[in-house]
């Protein structure tokens, strides 16, 4: 039995003209998710990528009871066999054209006959015997279901659920459902099908959220939403995820200031007196550089003061081992008398176990340390990561006074953890951290 390629490829033979009336979407060549146009253009990462995808024809067609456009079944005719662009998009494309003219002469995937491979069968009978079209009673049954945007969004949660962390999927849902909640006020309901989101409707949405929030609040929402769609493009829910193709907006980070010596100075004395649990939180901070919410990370099984090593999960890794300085050894109380699974920093002391999320406790000592603001009249651009800052810009400052610009970033990338030079040098640069010396005599 011939297969639907070897049909297709027959159609070219003899090719009548009709004039009908359009019920069908033009034939399209999906290349997965990338614009074959600027093929010569994408790196080779992004062609890889590409290529690892199934590459396929797909056209609509009107059902005849809903009016809608429905998708119809994927043509791939072997092209996926081909492990290169050419090969691939020759094939595909003898295909689109094909499946463009059978469209035309009137094939309906709901009518008696509407079934492609028979009817490609038939039509090489009838070309090669002239025999007479039957005429094709509607069929109103075997629809192929659409997906919903409700169904499509559950999906592309349950995928994420998986992969990401219960943080950042937390946040991640909730930008989800914040965009279904705005489709629904703006006319499109859940049960809506999927494709009725188009890249303006995104844009909108982004647009609102620009007005609402901030620059940073609406590129990090256009991320999101970019993650979501790429999911459903993977599961061949939707063709391709069009938000990457949307602009990101330039935005201004949070600027965390900076602590004088005289301030710092007086926090500590503060924290000294009214709360040395704080301080300690505050501690790891500056001297182990480590972000607030990995110090809430911490277990007593983590810190190991003998090897002087401390264990922790960071952001952008498993779990990373980091030396102790002595300075930070001769902070610590001793923690021997609490349990290996205890949390380090519990709600008003050490010790326990601490069952809330590490956003929660992020914020608990946000809160905390706001008392600690208040006391001292600091703004907004104060904060218990700007102890971070503070305190690398101090060391590469020391580093620099006994070796090169280069050497200096060389010791301070290993303390400090970061994945690259190039991310060391931007954070040096947003955080200030070298100056120049007086160039008064220039100017004279």
């Amino acid at each position: 039995m011939p297969s639907i390629s070897v049909l297709l490829s027959n159609v070219h033979k003899n090719v009548p003209v009709f004039n009908m009336k359009l019920n069908y979407s033009e034939p399209k060549i999906y290349t997965g998710g990338v614009d074959i146009k600027q093929w010569s253009k994408l790196s080779t990462k992004e062609k890889k990528a590409a290529l690892r995808k199934h590459w396929y024809v797909y056209y609509y067609f009107r059902h005849p009871v809903s009016g809608r456009l429905v998708k119809q079944p994927h043509i791939k005719g072997g092209a996926n066999r081909f492990k290169d662009k050419a090969g691939r998009y020759h094939i595909l494309k003898h295909f689109q054209t094909a499946i463009t003219i059978v469209l035309q002469e009137g094939f309906n995937p709901y009518g008696e006959n509407g079934n492609l491979k028979e009817y490609l069968k038939n039509r090489e009978k009838r070309i090669q015997g002239h025999v007479q079209t039957p005429p094709q009673k509607i069929r109103t049954h075997e629809v192929e279901p659409s997906t919903s945007i409700m169904e499509a969004f559950k999906t592309g949660l349950q995928v994420k659920e998986n992969v990401l962390g219960q943080d950042s999927f937390k946040k991640f849902k909730s930008r989800v459902i914040r965009f279904q909640k705005w489709l629904t006020d703006n006319g499109i309901t859940p049960k809506t099908d999927i494709t009725s989101i188009t890249k303006k409707t995104v844009i909108r949405y982004l647009n609102h959220v620009l007005q609402e929030t901030s620059p940073r609040n609406r590129n990090n929402t256009r991320t999101d939403l970019s993650s979501l769609f790429q999911t459903l493009e993977d599961n061949e829910i939707i063709e391709a995820n069009f938000i990457k193709k949307i602009n990101v907006l330039r935005a201004i980070p949070t600027r965390h200031k900076s602590y004088t010596p005289e301030l710092l100075e007086k926090i500590d004395a503060y924290l000294k007196e009214n709360d040395k649990v704080l301080r300690l939180f505050i501690q790891f901070i500056s001297y182990n550089f480590l972000r607030p919410i990995e110090v809430c990370r911490l277990r007593v099984k983590d810190i190991d003061l003998t090897d002087r090593k401390l264990y922790v999960k960071a952001k952008n890794q498993q779990v990373k081992t980091k030396m102790i300085p002595q300075i930070m050894i001769d902070e610590m109380p001793d923690i021997s008398k609490y349990k290996k699974d205890d949390h380090l920093f519990n709600m008003n002391r050490l010790g326990g176990i601490w069952t809330t999320n590490e956003s929660n406790k992020r914020d608990y000592y946000t809160k905390r340390f706001k008392k600690v603001k208040d006391h001292f009249k600091l703004g907004t651009d104060y904060s218990m990561y700007s102890f971070r800052h503070t305190y690398i810009g101090k060391l590469y400052r020391e580093l620099e006074k006994h070796h090169s610009p280069n050497e200096a970033k060389s010791r301070l990338m290993h303390i400090t953890g970061h994945s690259s030079m190039r991310a060391l040098e931007s954070y040096l640069r947003e955080i200030d951290a070298s100056l120049p010396k007086d160039y008064s005599q220039h100017l004279k």
